[in-house]
């Protein structure tokens, strides 16, 4: 017999994303496989003109392609069988509505629960038919074969999640290496390019101060020698106002003592 975990298991296996009830006329979405209550697809794509998006697992599809989910909407009307029966434990069993007799096997074809009157009857004779526990069992191993698919789709993503991160941080550090690589080859450069600079402007001030030094020597000796040749001239010029006898006499001599330097290249 059922119990009540199981029940509650099934029923959130058979309960919709969306309005969080169990499944009314389920439709499933072909692209993903994912179920919805047909209403609740519709109301959840009203509006969009192109692209609509699965609200369970967000993938993206250009057409709206849904297939009614017949089995689904079948084991609905299991789980809501099992969740009446629950309540009718009090004498032990779960009675056919139709004939009040209790509800012990599961009608694969149909896929609802009968009794015993039921499964001899022309609706189900013709069909394959398990104890209501079997069938439980059977549904319960298929969505634990079900879940083992989605654990292990899971586990697969959360190793590429981690296997991505970690490239992310291997990056990172070699990004960072190379950043302080380039950082640390311009320091050096800068550092070069300062000590060449300072170098050639001492170079530059050095050879200012020389030509400096040369030209206030040259100016100098310059205005020493114009000085002389003033004063020479001065006495030249005072010696033409003598009497001629004193200019005469004295001639030679002084022409002598003033004669000029060659000029200067």
């Amino acid at each position: 017999m059922a119990t009540a975990n199981t029940v509650q298991s099934l029923r959130d296996e058979v309960t919709c994303s969306v309005c969080l009830e169990l499944f009314t006329d389920p439709v499933m979405i072909v692209g993903c496989g994912h179920n919805f209550c047909r209403a609740c697809i519709a109301q959840c794509w009203e509006g969009a003109e192109t692209d609509v998006t699965c609200p369970q697992c967000r993938q993206t599809f250009a057409q709206r392609l849904l297939g009614p989910n017949r089995q689904l909407d079948n084991l609905v009307e299991l789980v809501k069988g099992l969740s009446v029966g629950s309540a009718e434990r009090a004498g032990g069993k779960m009675l056919c509505k139709q004939h009040g007799e209790a509800l012990k096997l599961f009608c694969e074809t149909d896929q609802v629960l009968m009794c015993m009157i039921c499964r001899e009857s022309w609706a189900h004779r013709a069909h394959p038919a398990a104890p209501i526990q079997e069938a439980v069992q059977q549904c319960k191993e298929r969505i634990q074969t079900q879940l083992q698919l989605l654990k292990g789709e899971r586990k697969r993503l959360e190793a590429l999640r981690e296997s991505e991160s970690h490239k992310h941080q291997e990056y990172q550090q070699e990004a960072a290496a190379e950043r302080q690589k380039v950082v640390a080859a311009f320091e050096r450069l800068r550092r070069f390019l300062e000590e060449q600079e300072r170098l050639v402007l001492a170079e530059l001030g050095e050879l200012e101060s020389g030509i400096e030094k040369n030209q206030g020597e040259t100016v100098t000796q310059l205005s020493e020698e114009i000085s002389c040749l003033n004063n020479l001239i001065r006495e030249l010029e005072g010696k033409c106002q003598q009497a001629a006898s004193d200019l005469l006499q004295d001639m030679r001599s002084m022409l002598s003592r003033y004669v000029a330097p060659p000029d200067s290249p």
